[in-house]
């Protein structure tokens, strides 16, 4: 992977890990129509870039986190992460399947915005509360909100601002919310996939560490690609939470549709040609044979 290859998907990372488009689907996709191989560094390096995104958040609310200390605060995302950290260990296998069903994660995209179409009206007359009061339960049916998005193309943003939002959250307060419990959620996905899992290269199992540090260009990818990840992160971030109040979530459910159904056009379009080319005509088969 080329390090303009790196600074593409570090954008694409941190414009879409905090919107609810669903940053795993834009890469994948992003992917395809760059032409980059799936290799296990690739694939590993897509998800070790959300360290920049984690970073970003902890930078752009670090007051929250080192200043205004309150322990309640770390005792819910602590707990609120659980559901995600046990699920994902399962279904890990299962959830890098779908990875190769690039119809189903565009059908998943547009079927989520449909849903945030109506999130608004849904959620508009109900009691509002800030962050600073979700209690332990609340936060644990946000974490099982933000499960869903362990289906390609739903979005963990989208998920766990509308289990924000069924809990009483205002959308600022849920947006902020889904912020903070992204840094434990992805932190502990990122260590993981950099530390602890094992990844098949040329018959070898190798940690992600290992890829980062086997060759110059793969380290400074790394680097590169964390450190884009987390200025696009961070702006994004600012941003987002100024169009959400003022916008609301029907934009986002059009932009996915209108992204969803293009993609889904393009895929079938591939898997039409992919087809075609694998059935050798008769008159060419009956040609050789007569030669």
């Amino acid at each position: 992977m080329s390090i303009l290859h790196a600074l593409i998907l570090a954008l694409v990372e941190g414009l879409t890990e905090f919107l609810p488009v669903s940053s795993t689907a834009h890469l994948l996709f992003t992917e395809e129509l760059l032409g980059i191989e799936q290799t296990e560094y690739v694939k590993m390096f897509t998800v070790s870039i959300q360290f920049g995104a984690i970073l970003a958040v902890v930078v752009a609310y670090w007051k929250r986190f080192f200043i205004n200390i309150q322990w309640s605060f770390y005792r819910v995302l602590a707990i609120a992460v659980i559901p995600a950290l046990i699920l994902g260990k399962l279904f890990d296998d299962k959830i890098e399947a779908v990875f190769e069903k690039p119809l189903v994660i565009a059908l998943v995209l547009i079927l989520g915005g449909i849903v945030l179409l109506f999130i608004d009206r849904i959620f508009s007359n109900q009691a509002q509360i800030k962050d600073q009061e979700v209690s332990v339960r609340k936060g644990i049916f946000i974490g099982l909100w933000q499960c869903l998005a362990m289906m390609p193309g739903v979005s963990r943003s989208a998920a766990s601002i509308i289990g924000g939002m069924q809990q009483g959250l205002n959308r600022k307060s849920a947006a902020e919310f889904s912020f903070f419990l992204a840094v434990p959620t992805m932190a502990a996905v990122t260590l993981y996939s950099v530390f602890l899992k094992n990844w098949c290269v040329d018959g070898q199992e190798l940690k992600g560490i290992s890829m980062i540090l086997s060759s110059t260009e793969n380290t400074l990818v790394f680097f590169i690609g964390n450190v884009a990840s987390f200025i696009i992160a961070f702006v994004a971030i600012k941003s987002f939470i100024t169009f959400l109040q003022k916008y609301g979530f029907k934009v986002w459910g059009i932009y996915r549709i209108a992204v969803g159904l293009i993609l889904l056009v393009l895929f079938i379009n591939q898997e039409q040609t992919s087809t075609q080319q694998q059935k050798k005509p008769l008159c060419e088969v009956q040609g050789t044979i007569k030669r």
